[in-house]
């Protein structure tokens, strides 16, 4: 059974970690479309129009995006973990899953606000309604695209429990 724990347990944590680098390596990429698409056009759109402020909004929610998806791949780290125990092994995997259901359950109130601000841009009393409803929409397309991927990333991940499980004796 020690035999076994040894040889798997780095294989294992040497995936997961691996895994993480590749899930930021993907956030990464969709931050960087969205800075050089949105970056373009926001400045070749009107200000008057909700198509600007949805770049806008794009641009500045994909700068922060970016720089998660850097600190993560700087962060992950596929081949110095193999000296984990199993306890830490453990406790590396559920902690990362509690992050990505936290930010699923962000990405959830993400779309709700984008909805707020679309409907808020749509009453007759709104300032600006242009800027609501250009933010409103680009909360749509990134709380989307955010929770796609926060729920896609913790299903493949997770997979990587139910193996350090199944070494605990």
């Amino acid at each position: 059974m020690a035999a076994d724990l040894a040889a798997t347990l780095p294989a294992l944590n040497h995936g997961r970690e691996l895994l993480a680098e590749h899930g930021m390596a993907v956030l990464g990429t969709w931050a960087l479309l969205n800075l050089l698409v949105s970056g373009y056009l926001v400045a070749r759109t009107d200000g008057r129009f909700e198509t600007h402020y949805f770049h806008q909004m794009n641009v500045g929610w994909n700068f922060v995006n970016a720089v998660l998806a850097v600190v993560g791949i700087v962060r992950a780290n596929p081949n110095h973990v193999a000296g984990l125990t199993l306890a830490a092994s453990l406790e590396a995997q559920f902690n990362f899953e509690k992050i990505l259901l936290l930010n699923a359950g962000l990405d959830v109130a993400y779309l709700a606000i984008g909805s707020w601000l679309r409907a808020r841009g749509q009453t007759a009393e709104a300032q600006r309604p242009e800027r609501l409803l250009g933010f409103g929409r680009s909360l749509w397309l990134q709380g989307g695209f955010l929770l796609l991927f926060d729920a896609g990333f913790y299903l493949v991940y997770h997979h990587y429990a139910a193996e350090l499980l199944a070494l605990v004796h």
